[in-house]
């Protein structure tokens, strides 16, 4: 009887963690959900079994992209309260949107294509904790961080310094979220693994992160890094990264633009291969100066097109900084010019690109700002979180 009885806990404890793979976990009190498994679309588990390396970890190499996340959107419309997946009718009309998209690329025309997505998700936001779906409210601490260097060229300036834009607009770095999350182009991955670490690379702005999975410990909190300090573990057929030591200058969103969060954040970041062509994502963002509660995202990555990450040359092709400072000099001089006629008129805004009126230069060089900043994969819906 007794052997029945812890038979029947034993069952019990395995369904209770099927619950936890697939449901959205609070994060209240710091801690860290369970992978939620968006990739099954809401559906029960399989039986997949990722592959091993020759040294025995589950194999997650490959080049992975997010491009197949198009459509959804990082915070959930109220609509859907709580649910986290399309019904059947939501879920018709994605796919029609992802088949529409496909059509539209292989017909573009022109130098300059996006990347758009093949398969659909039923995702109604990428943001699967807080349960509703949403951003958590930022601190008052944080808003009084708020600047307009956290928009950089997408945003109205003043742009007197290099200090004035954000680190995408300068091809340092998009972050630790930023580099993942879907943009219009550059959306790939590549995973490369050895005995006792594992490291991946970034499509856009070239970033490479290397996790350490063999125990030791993190670097001296003295030490900040735009990418902080990341140790990893294995949990089963999880991949488990926690990063700290990180600096205050970069930002969670699109393209790494957005509030910058403070250096006391850490990212729980999981990867599993949950299907041979599906590699399920996550990353929980703790970071208490700079936000009331944690929050997680959990996104499917797919292989990319064509298997390779293409060269991003953001350095050599970048004009947004030098022609957003020459711009803001030329309408420094503009404005000079029509005090000494007694002309007195407002600055003209950044964002304005008409040409006309008192020295007339900065409305063509603030428009080439945009262009510049345009071609590094500005994306209109998701830069400015």
């Amino acid at each position: 009887m007794a052997r029945r009885v812890f038979t029947l806990a034993g069952v019990l404890a395995t369904l209770a963690l099927v619950a936890l793979a697939t449901l959205p976990v609070s994060s209240q009190g710091g801690r860290v959900p369970a992978l939620v498994i968006t990739a099954y679309n809401g559906g029960p588990p399989t039986n997949y079994k990722a592959p091993r390396t020759p040294w025995g970890d589950p194999d997650l190499q490959g080049v992975w992209s997010s491009d197949d996340t198009s459509g959804i959107p990082r915070e959930r419309p109220a609509d859907f309260g709580t649910r986290l997946y399309q019904t059947d009718e939501e879920f018709a009309a994605r796919i029609k949107q992802v088949d529409e998209g496909v059509q539209r690329g292989l017909n573009a025309v022109g130098s300059f294509r996006g990347d758009y997505a093949t398969r659909a998700f039923r995702q109604t936001s990428l943001i699967v904790d807080p349960p509703d779906g949403r951003m958590p409210a930022v601190t008052p601490q944080a808003e009084l961080r708020r600047a307009p260097r956290d928009r950089g060229t997408f945003g109205e300036g003043p742009f007197d310094s290099v200090e004035d834009f954000t680190l995408y607009d300068r091809c340092i770095t998009r972050g630790i979220v930023g580099s993942v999350l879907r943009v219009v182009y550059g959306n790939g991955n590549r995973i490369v693994q050895g005995p006792g670490v594992v490291a991946i690379s970034y499509e856009m702005i070239h970033d490479t992160r290397v996790f350490y999975t063999d125990g030791r410990p993190h670097l001296t909190p003295n030490v900040r890094l735009y990418l902080g300090d990341s140790r990893a573990r294995w949990e089963g057929d999880e991949l488990v990264v926690e990063t700290t030591n990180m600096t205050d200058r970069t930002s969670i969103g699109g393209n790494g633009n957005g509030l910058r969060h403070s250096d006391k954040m850490k990212i729980t970041e999981r990867f599993k291969r949950v299907a041979e062509d599906v590699l399920q994502y996550q990353f929980t963002v703790d970071d208490p100066v700079t936000y009331e509660r944690p929050f997680t995202m959990s996104l499917p990555l797919t292989p990319l097109s064509g298997g390779v990450l293409l060269p991003y040359d953001c350095h050599e092709g970048n004009y947004a900084v030098r022609q957003s400072l020459g711009a803001e000099r030329a309408e420094d001089r503009a404005l000079a010019d029509d005090l000494a006629k007694g002309i007195v008129r407002a600055r003209r805004p950044v964002q304005n690109n008409v040409q006309g009126g008192g020295g007339g230069g900065r409305g063509a060089g603030a428009a080439a700002g945009r262009a510049a900043g345009a071609g590094r994969g500005a994306d209109p819906e998701n830069a400015n979180p």
